[in-house]
């Protein structure tokens, strides 16, 4: 036989060469989607940051009532309408729940776009919209009461009266989120991610001056932060809009406002639903623990240093909320592309991708851990705080970061029920109770709430993760089909697998 190998050996060498150099490639192609939404969802976050930075250089109660703010923001409204990752500002938190609808779009549109249907496209972003802003009614009214319930909740007065006058100013910021972010996913599951990068770093360089103005020079203080943030995102959304309707890159996709789009409610509201639930359940869980800490000995101290541990989770969740949405994006296009070993392999990728950015990002937040406090408070005693809690917040963002790119799996599978399941029994059956056994029985205070919160998080990652890998990819991809063609056009739902 001399030196020649079997024919087997041949093809399994053969086979596990081809395989990791598809794996790699997938990865390239996973981090070149990623590395642009990365800084996108950055740019955004950054808005919310910047204004609670200079608010934060105020006074302490500035910084606390915009904090609780953005936090109930986030909670009852943003959670309803749109997910990047976040979990302490009011903007973010209302947006949550916008992002929780919004991301139906990452199944619908991303599946659509890979079987080709571009039109499809169009007609789902137009009646996300239209439901979305809907919904933003009745959380406007209860925006405008916010002040008042947050008394009755037992929260400090002054605090609360603060919190409500910032919600108030953020009301066209919420309005302009329920367009922003049907318009980003719609930007998103096409890869046209340039235009929306360019657009938000634009964005970006306009708020921080306009921030500091309205703050400072104005004397509408911390109400000049909020009315900032409504200001900078309905710039967004009018340069996201007029690109979709001029542009020739989107003529084949942004179809027209009709009918349709009345037709499409039960599709979208079918996925938007429990995907809305799966953002919500997850980052309300994190609200309540802000609000918790306003019940704690010093609120104004807890409740600044928790949302300063918050709002840097939150940024460097950007990164991970990145290749969640490029994993999300990939894998909803190869589904509906009928190929469900790419669509693995995608998710694979993201997953890989996710572990080396967590771990890297949490290493440099813990060696400047008694630093990174400065940026938000001038305070030593919140900065020394911010310093303690920074292990158990590094720890946080590696959970975070990959539940976070599992949980854009799910979405690009359209498993948003199961997403919603496993949050609900994370959080509000491990983690919240943990947290306040730990902070008020325990008597750990701040850090107790956290690390109460954190073992629901491990909790969902975890869960998540065995979800994912047992995925039938190939009926995946059979199911995705079906849905977008309702049996015209396609015989046999597996056809045109790879």
């Amino acid at each position: 036989m001399g030196d020649s190998q079997s024919p087997l050996l041949d093809w399994v060498e053969y086979r596990s060469e081809t395989t990791w150099s598809a794996f790699f490639e997938e990865v390239k192609a996973v981090g070149f989607i990623a590395a642009p939404l990365a800084a996108i969802s950055l740019s955004q976050f950054s808005l919310q940051i910047v204004s609670l930075m200079i608010v934060g250089h105020l006074d302490e109660l500035a910084l606390s009532s915009t904090a609780i703010a953005i936090s109930l923001a986030a909670v009852t409204g943003f959670s309803v309408v749109v997910n990047f990752e976040e979990r302490d500002q009011t903007e973010d938190d209302a947006v949550c729940k916008m992002l929780g609808m919004a991301s139906a779009l990452e199944t619908l549109c991303g599946q659509a776009y890979g079987a080709k249907q571009y039109q499809k496209l169009g007609s789902h972003t137009y009646t996300a919209i239209f439901c979305l802003l809907v919904v933003c009614l009745p959380l406007i009214l209860l925006w405008i009461n916010m002040g008042n319930l947050l008394i009755l909740l037992g929260q400090d007065p002054s605090i609360s009266q603060e919190a409500g006058k910032f919600m108030i100013w953020l009301i066209p910021g919420l309005i302009a989120y329920a367009t922003l972010h049907p318009l980003m996913r719609y930007f998103q599951m096409q890869v046209l991610v340039i235009p929306m990068l360019i657009f938000s770093c634009l964005t970006l360089c306009l708020h921080i001056p306009l921030c500091w103005v309205l703050v400072f020079k104005t004397g509408l203080k911390n109400l000049g932060g909020a009315l900032a943030m409504s200001i900078s995102n309905w710039l967004n959304v009018i340069l996201l809009a007029s690109y979709m309707k001029f542009s020739p890159k989107c003529a084949k996709t942004r179809g027209v406002i009709s009918m349709e789009l009345f037709q499409g409610i039960r599709d979208f509201l079918y996925f938007a639903i429990p995907s809305a639930l799966m953002t919500c359940l997850a980052w309300w869980s994190f609200e309540v623990i802000i609000l918790l800490s306003g019940l704690l000995p010093n609120p104004q101290l807890e409740s600044s240093v928790l949302s300063v541990c918050f709002n840097s989770m939150t940024t460097v969740f950007t990164l991970a909320y990145g290749i969640g949405s490029a994993g999300s994006t990939r894998v909803a296009n190869e589904l509906g592309a009928g190929k469900p070993q790419a669509a693995r392999r995608a998710a694979g990728a993201a997953i890989f991708l996710a572990v080396v950015e967590t771990i890297i990002v949490s290493m440099v937040l813990f060696t400047l851990r008694h630093v990174f406090g400065y940026a938000f408070s001038s305070e030593k005693e919140v900065v020394d705080y911010v310093a303690v809690m920074a292990p158990l917040v590094c720890i946080s963002m590696i959970l975070d970061g990959i539940q976070g790119v599992l949980s854009g799996i799910a979405r690009g599978c359209g498993w948003q029920r199961t997403g919603a399941y496993i949050n609900l029994g994370a959080f509000y059956l491990c983690g919240n109770p943990a947290a306040v056994a730990l902070g008020f029985w325990a008597n750990l205070k701040g850090r107790g709430l956290w690390i109460g919160i954190q073992i629901g998080a491990f909790v969902q990652m975890l869960l998540l993760l065995i979800v994912t890998s047992r995925i039938n990819w190939k009926e995946q991809a059979a199911e995705s089909r079906e849905r977008i063609f309702q049996g015209r056009g396609i015989e046999n739902k597996y056809e045109a697998f790879e």
